[in-house]
């Protein structure tokens, strides 16, 4: 482990900030498949991969969740 690493804890504001502008990123990217006629899977999609990338962020801080869209997630 890298002692040069600096952990911080964000807010609930400030989580649900970057959260929102991830969200927005993949969205604009997914904004491509329009051409395709394929729009309307965006929204389906862009959720799937917020809720992974946030899978993958508690996996990294060593909470130990499944990474897959087949895990059955309850609501929050």
């Amino acid at each position: 482990m890298d002692d040069d690493i600096i952990y911080t804890t964000l807010s609930d504001e400030d989580y649900a900030k970057a959260i929102g502008q991830f969200r927005l990123a993949v969205g604009a990217t997914l904004q491509v498949f329009n051409m395709y006629g394929m729009g309307e899977f965006i929204a389906g999609v862009q959720d799937e991969i917020v809720r992974l990338a946030e899978d993958f962020g508690l996996r990294v801080r060593g909470i130990d969740k499944p990474i897959s869209i087949d895990y059955v997630r309850r609501a929050k």
